[in-house]
């Protein structure tokens, strides 16, 4: 896929939303560094700033000092670019599963828009480079393991600060060219990084707060998706009135809640469902307090957005040199506490939601709670009937993906380790948080649309003539790529195809 240079993003050192780390990742939007006079002068004065500084004789990290621990040993008389070369040199210590092309792309994204606030003492070059990066999809190949989440994402930002310099191998959809190589072609050539720019580059939060953002708006669809699903298995179960109505949530106002329960009301809209007059007079938990669940989810999503798009909006470096004050101080913006936080939340509300739909899936499964439905969904009829199966094995699948995604959502930031000679004492483990969160999306995901194959199932067993419009779309939609299920056959690929089709928003793109 080739980026749409129609929509383009200007790196000015202005506020993005999460919205544009989503669509560069997925090379909707393309990026440039803008020419606005006074963005160029702010990066140039932050640069004057550092050099003035040392030329007073002044000790600055990282650029008069060794790193980390090594800060009292001085380095006057090192050479400025082996220094530089070294500190990503040694870095490269990662290991373990690369991160995915979009997730570094937003990585790198997230990088430039933080360097570009103008508080790092950096050339427009290399944020010029970075849009270079992003926009020719050249892209670094990090290891997704190494990082404490402080000083901010030292090891994985080194193998980007290694890209920029021309060091190792950028990675195409193509495969594999030298770095060195690209930018000969590109045409500037190596770019000779100074200390400060090599400290300035993989001294933030960018991995984590890249990741974040993306498992954000992930987890937001998710939620809008488990509503729609809920409403569905309502109609499915034969639900009993009122749980979802304004009286209840304007009784306890969450806003969470409040929008839950309307995109369920309007999902549940022209639903010819009626209730049998035997029924219970109140649905089970996971139907009925399903607002107050997925509700919850929506609230904690909302604040998690708020936390992570100042994280990516902010200088998030050590140390701040400022062309305002024409200071420069020592501190502490590379620890990535309030991302380990809000995604250690989002993590224990996505558990909550497939616990949710795994409990909805049960109830679809079980006569004795699905109003007469076969038992575990089969389709099958007639003689021979007893040989099938149905959704039997699913069931144990979403249990597992279910489980899996409780056991990940453990909070990370009370595993903070002491490292580095003791020099990182405390340190917030918000990149193994944002990872754990996309690992538990990963699992959820599969799980809904397990669901929604089920749900589709139980339509067409109950007869999708008297089902909502909503309800239909997604039994249609789920019907386009994955037939009624009669007799037993391998769902792996069905549920694999759906997924794929989700993840291109391609599948309930309505939603």
């Amino acid at each position: 896929m080739t980026p749409d240079h129609s929509r383009q993003l200007e790196l000015d050192g202005k506020d993005i939303s999460l919205e544009d780390v989503g669509r560069v990742a997925e090379r909707k939007l393309s990026t440039k560094v803008s020419t606005d006079g006074a963005f160029l002068e702010r990066l140039a004065e932050s640069r004057r700033v550092l050099e003035e500084a040392l030329a007073r004789g002044e000790v600055v990290y990282g650029v008069a000092t060794g790193f980390g621990d090594s800060c009292e040993t001085s380095t006057r008389d090192a050479l400025d670019h082996d220094l530089a070369r070294n500190l990503f040199r040694y870095h490269h210590a990662g290991v373990g599963e690369l991160l995915p092309r979009a997730e570094t792309r937003a990585v790198l994204f997230a990088r430039a828009v933080s360097l570009a606030r103008g508080y790092s003492a950096v050339r427009t070059e290399l944020l010029e480079r970075l849009c270079a990066l992003l926009n020719e999809d050249m892209l670094p190949a990090i290891p997704s393991l190494g990082s404490v989440g402080a000083s901010g994402d030292l090891t994985p930002l080194a193998y980007v600060a290694a890209a920029l310099s021309g060091e190792g191998e950028l990675y195409s959809q193509r495969g594999p060219l030298p770095a060195e190589t690209f930018w000969a072609r590109l045409g500037p050539g190596r770019l000779l990084l100074t200390p400060r720019e090599s400290l300035a580059v993989m001294n933030g939060t960018s991995v984590m707060a890249a990741l974040a953002a993306l498992a954000v708006l992930r987890a937001e669809r998710l939620v809008r998706l488990a509503s729609a699903l809920t409403a569905f298995a309502w109609e499915a179960l034969e639900g009993a009135p009122g749980a979802f109505t304004e009286v209840i949530t304007e009784a306890k106002p969450h806003v969470g809640s409040k929008r839950v329960a309307e995109w369920i009301r309007a999902d549940l809209e022209g639903t010819r469902v009626q209730r049998p007059a035997d029924a219970r007079i109140q649905d089970r938990y996971s139907i009925r307090c399903a607002p107050q669940v997925l509700g919850a989810s929506l609230d904690v999503a909302t604040d998690a957005r708020r936390y992570v798009e100042i994280e990516l909006n902010s200088a998030s470096d050590n140390p701040i040199i400022d062309p305002v004050t024409k200071t420069i101080a020592h501190g502490g913006n590379f620890y990535g506490g309030h991302i380990c936080h809000a995604m250690d939340s989002v993590k224990v509300q996505l558990a909550n939601v497939a616990d949710l739909l795994d409990r909805q899936l049960l109830l679809l499964c079980n006569p004795m709670t699905s109003r007469k439905l076969p038992a575990n969904l089969s389709g099958a009829e007639g003689p021979g009937a007893s040989a099938h199966h149905g959704f039997k094995a699913l069931q144990i699948t979403t249990s597992a993906l279910a489980a899996e995604a409780a056991k990940q959502s453990i909070p990370m930031s009370i595993f903070s380790r002491s490292t580095e000679n003791h020099n990182q004492d405390k340190v917030s483990m918000g990149t193994i948080a944002a990872r754990d969160a996309l690992r538990i999306l990963d699992l959820t995901e599969n799980l809904a649309l397990i669901h929604a194959l089920a749900l589709a199932q139980a339509a067409d067993l109950r007869g999708p003539e008297r089902f909502s419009a909503s309800a239909e779309r997604i039994r249609s939609e789920i019907r386009a790529i994955s037939p009624k299920l009669v007799h037993d056959r391998p769902l792996d690929q069905d549920i694999a195809a759906l997924l794929a089709s989700y993840r291109k928003r391609e599948l309930f793109s309505h939603l």
